[in-house]
């Protein structure tokens, strides 16, 4: 007879796997169990509260226990808990929210399929490409470029995607065809004497000498992050992504946008394309989308890829892809109300409105000993843990981010450290009082920080 541990804590070390995890780490540590949420705040079993800087994992837009998606989660449960939306059936909420991802979504993307999660989405998005090249008589057209420290998800194929080495190691990724180019963050990769124009003139060199080299006709889609977010929160340089959806229309290669993270009001625009003046083949959403409340993310596509997929379905006679969850009713009514939230409390016009006291009030940190580079638009931003003039973090890589991270829970502040980065992303619905706070969090982490790090003999 298995021993029944006596507490939460004891129970989940026994029996839980936890991702993105050291789990012997684990063993020893236990969790932060996390009990109530509220607005932008969070608390835990111990009864400490926490302003939740992340938004949970960059989603949360409307905060913690919105009665309304509570009830709209209820009231659909009670009318139909459940339907599919295989071979020619549907129901209400599926329907109406593809209809406001249209309204939504920049002009010309008309078509959505939803699925459980952004790795979901951006693994059909792989299958949607070959499909439809296949359909087009074009087998070859096949391959993927991505970017160095882009986040897609980890799925086989987003994963993939994926330009991070502790999501691929010993997973035996990449195991689809994929390019990743280098990464567009002008103050960690630009050269000695580079300006930001000269820089994205290279990458946009590198990118169409890459087409050429790998050939045009093997090329199937371009995907990116407008602003990359689980890579370290990297803003793309002046004139990138214009100049990314040129060269790949040219040469007939998708273009893929990834909103996971920056969807509905987080860079302060409706979209991150919309934030840097491009609209792509393809939109990827999740997250924002129902603020996690459920599990929901969706494609939307332009009609030059719906028609090419919809022509090869009438020739086979399906498209032999779907999940059970696809479209579920209680997920889509749940974003459906989260998305009329959105717009009738302004939150992506607070965003905007906030994004330079924000900004503004991170950025007052750049003298400090401890951070290289902040950087950030919207309400998301990363403080670069590393040496002004080396550029290189101090210690064991990750060590000092990490270590602000949990000085700034017993601060009362979640957020987390992406390698070397401590990065903020909290939910839309912050106010003023919020911001400064969280200002005011942080800084007494960093200082905090400064001196272990100093006492580790790290400066």
């Amino acid at each position: 007879m298995n021993h029944r541990p006596n507490s939460l804590h004891m129970s989940d070390i026994a029996h839980s796997m936890h991702p993105y995890t050291n789990m012997r780490l684990h063993e020893e540590k236990g969790p932060m169990i996390m009990a109530e949420g509220n607005g932008a705040r969070v608390t835990d079993s111990e009864g400490k509260e926490y302003i939740e800087g992340l938004a949970g994992l960059w989603s949360v837009a409307v905060g913690f226990s919105e009665t309304r998606l509570a009830d709209a989660a209820y009231a659909q449960l009670k009318r139909l808990p459940y339907y599919h939306s295989f071979a020619h059936k549907a129901h209400e909420p599926s329907i109406r929210l593809a209809e406001k991802l249209v309204e939504m979504t920049p002009e010309g993307l008309n078509r959505v399929f939803f699925t459980n999660s952004g790795s979901e989405a951006n693994d059909t998005v792989v299958k949607m490409a070959w499909f439809l090249n296949n359909g087009l008589g074009r087998p070859e057209k096949k391959k993927f470029l991505s970017r160095t420290k882009a986040y897609h998800g980890i799925t086989i194929a987003s994963g993939s995607l994926t330009g991070l080495a502790g999501n691929q190691k010993d997973f035996d990724l990449p195991a689809i065809p994929v390019t990743h180019l280098s990464c567009p963050h002008f103050w960690r990769y630009g050269e000695e004497g580079e300006t930001e124009t000269e820089f994205t003139a290279r990458l946009l060199k590198e990118l169409e000498d890459t087409i050429i080299a790998e050939g045009p006709e093997t090329i199937a889609a371009f995907i990116g992050e407008p602003v990359m977010g689980a890579g370290g929160v990297m803003t793309p340089p002046e004139g990138y992504w214009p100049g990314v959806v040129e060269i790949c229309h040219k040469y007939d290669i998708l273009v893929v946008s990834d909103e996971v993270i920056n969807g509905f009001g987080r860079t302060g625009a409706r979209f991150g394309c919309e934030k840097y003046g491009f609209t792509p083949d393809i939109l990827v959403t999740s997250k924002q989308l129902t603020s996690s409340y459920m599990p929901l993310a969706a494609i939307v596509v332009n009609d030059k890829v719906y028609n090419a997929i919809a022509d090869n379905t009438a020739k086979l006679g399906n498209f032999g892809h779907g999940f059970t969850g696809t479209g579920h009713p209680v997920a889509c009514a749940v974003g459906l109300e989260n998305l009329n939230i959105i717009e009738e409390r302004d939150l992506m016009g607070n965003a905007k409105r906030l994004e330079p006291m924000f900004q503004d009030g991170l950025r007052a940190f750049a003298d400090h000993p401890l951070i290289g580079e902040i950087r950030g638009v919207g309400l998301i931003a990363g403080l670069e843990m590393a040496d002004k003039k080396t550029k290189q973090p101090f210690g064991k890589p990750g060590t000092v981010a990490a270590k602000v991270v949990a000085l700034a829970a017993e601060e009362g502040l979640i957020c987390r450290n992406v390698y070397d980065t401590v990065a903020l992303c909290p939910p839309l619905i912050v106010t003023e009082d919020d911001v400064r706070e969280i200002h005011a969090r942080l800084g007494r982490a960093l200082d905090r920080a400064l001196e272990w790090a100093k006492s580790e003999g790290m400066l």
